[in-house]
């Protein structure tokens, strides 16, 4: 690769720069620090700059949204401490999904293969009643399947069934476990 020949000019960035740079100044008082800001604050915040944030969301300390303006989150969504959601594309969590601690929900990647690093971008896409365990990695245009478990420190770089499981490093998949 040629750092000098990469140019990502071509993206857009979905804002102007003023709205990006208050969003920037916003997220520093609201959202990367560990006060403990109420969740209506945050969710307040989200939706003035163009999320769409269902009803009876949490949104804990230090979550790092990068355009929520390219972010739609349904209804009873959890988000934890020090969630990553790089939105260089669509983000969509449905209803009653959680994201745990330090999970990372990544949009975007170069290709490696050509000489000037392609910046790539890819949404992301997470069906209702799914749990995202802590640490885990949900790379550039994967889809989590309705009701499925990604466990803590997964690398999900393909699509998850739906009512399935990934763990592990590549994730490797499963029926999900019957609790019944």
């Amino acid at each position: 690769m040629r750092l000098d020949l990469y140019d990502n000019s071509g993206f857009n960035r979905g804002a102007g720069p003023v709205k990006e740079a208050l969003w920037v100044l916003c997220k520093g008082v609201f959202f990367l620090n560990a006060f403990p800001w109420p969740s209506s604050i945050r969710v307040f915040w989200l939706r003035l700059f163009g999320a769409r944030v269902g009803k009876q969301v949490v949104i804990r300390a230090s979550v790092n949204i990068s355009f929520p303006w390219r972010l739609t989150v349904g209804d009873h969504v959890w988000i934890g401490e020090e969630v990553y959601v790089l939105s260089l594309a669509p983000v969509t969590l449905g209803s009653h999904v959680c994201v745990s601690q330090r999970a990372f929900l990544c949009t975007g990647s170069h290709d490696w293969r050509r000489e000037n690093f392609d910046l790539q971008v890819r949404p992301i896409t997470v069906e209702d009643e799914v749990w995202i365990a802590a640490q885990a990695f949900i790379g550039p245009g994967v889809c989590v399947g309705r009701g499925s478990i990604v466990g803590a420190g997964t690398i999900l770089l393909k699509t998850l069934p739906p009512n399935s499981m990934a763990k592990g490093n590549p994730a490797q998949f499963s029926a999900k476990p019957d609790v019944s």
